[in-house]
């Protein structure tokens, strides 16, 4: 996928989907990407957000193409698919970003909040990557990046049905690298920790010396220019500063 005669945009010309970007983390990496001359696919729910996140793309000179999909339903992410393939031809970078975060004491949920959470977080990746790798595999190239978090990694009260999603993506992403990477495809995971967004607004906390979305766009940008004998598995971003 690389383009050695083009050193400054290596990857242009490359096609991206981008889960959950209608803002925030997936948005800045639609932009980063397209920044870099990539034609970007985005999703997400809310159609009147999509649409907005889309037209400011658009006037950035950015190819985009938005299509509104829950990443927990099969037939969306099939339908997704097909018209990103239609529109722009066959994916080389898949960043499943979309995901849910729901916090408090474990026993104030119910099976309803771990279904949406859980489906969204995990379920939905596997669902993507298992619809987009044979044709990577056809192919013998791919990129592949989870946005996990470090709520994958460390534990924390409250933080019961989001860790566990992100501690079972981790554990996704590790054994589809394995399965994946003898065909060409990188399966990677980038592990941020509090990133100043809607998402995670963390009252008390100083914005400012939070993570940015443009960071963990970054991350995703130094995974998908890495040169083609070896691979990134994980990254793991903090902020320089505690906020």
């Amino acid at each position: 996928m690389l383009d050695p005669a083009n050193p400054d945009r290596p990857i242009a010309g490359a096609i991206a989907l981008v889960t959950g970007a209608s803002r925030g983390i997936g948005l800045a990496i639609a932009r980063k990407l397209g920044q870099m001359g990539v034609r970007v696919a985005i999703c997400a729910r809310d159609a009147a957000k999509l649409s907005t996140a889309v037209e400011s793309l658009q006037r950035e000179g950015i190819e985009t193409l938005g299509i509104t999909a829950d990443v927990r339903r099969p037939e969306e992410i099939n339908s997704l698919l097909q018209e990103t393939r239609s529109k722009f031809g066959p994916l080389d970078i898949l960043v499943n970003n979309a995901g849910v975060g729901r916090f408090g004491p474990f026993l104030e949920f119910d099976e309803t909040d771990w279904d949406d959470i859980l489906d969204t977080n995990l379920k939905g990746v596997f669902l993507l990557i298992r619809a987009v790798a044979p044709e990577m595999i056809r192919r013998r190239t791919g990129h592949i990046i989870n946005i996990a978090s470090l709520a994958g990694k460390n534990a924390f009260a409250g933080g019961a049905v989001y860790c566990a999603s992100k501690w079972g993506l981790l554990g996704l992403t590790y054994c589809m690298a394995e399965d994946l990477r003898a065909h060409g495809i990188r399966v990677s995971a980038v592990c941020p920790g509090s990133v100043a967004t809607e998402f995670s607004p963390h009252p008390g906390m100083d914005s400012s010396k939070m993570l940015q979305p443009e960071d963990v766009a970054h991350a995703v940008a130094a995974l998908v220019t890495q040169e083609p004998q070896s691979f990134i598995s994980e990254i793991l971003l903090r902020p320089t500063q505690k906020p």
